[in-house]
């Protein structure tokens, strides 16, 4: 194909604020997790696809399949829909309280 570009599952962004490995990181509506640290205007890798541990709401529960939300206030994933963007499904149960999940990234939203 003469328009293929890359595959995907990485993505070099400028860094619009200062990230640090394993941080998510959402502009507009590319999200993903940062592979290494940049300062704001540097370039920085996002991964868009894969699953990571990510912290959560403590008081979120999660079963494995429910949809997740980011949170761009505290940087935290959430059960709760309504003014967050879908970032992926958890694939492992987390309980209230608990600090984590793991999410499976869409790579899309």
């Amino acid at each position: 194909m003469r328009n293929f570009v890359q595959p995907g599952e990485s993505i070099t962004v400028t860094a619009a604020a200062a990230a640090a490995s394993g941080d998510g990181v959402k502009l507009g509506q590319l999200f993903g997790i940062a592979s290494g640290d940049a300062a704001i205007g540097e370039p920085l890798v996002l991964t868009t696809r894969g699953v990571f541990d990510m912290p959560k709401v403590s008081t979120d529960a999660f079963a494995v399949g429910d949809a997740v939300y980011w949170r761009t206030s505290d940087g935290a994933v959430t059960a709760t829909a309504s003014g967050n963007t879908k970032i992926g499904v958890a694939v492992t149960a987390a309980g209230n309280p608990s600090a984590s999940v793991h999410v499976r990234l869409n790579g899309t939203f």
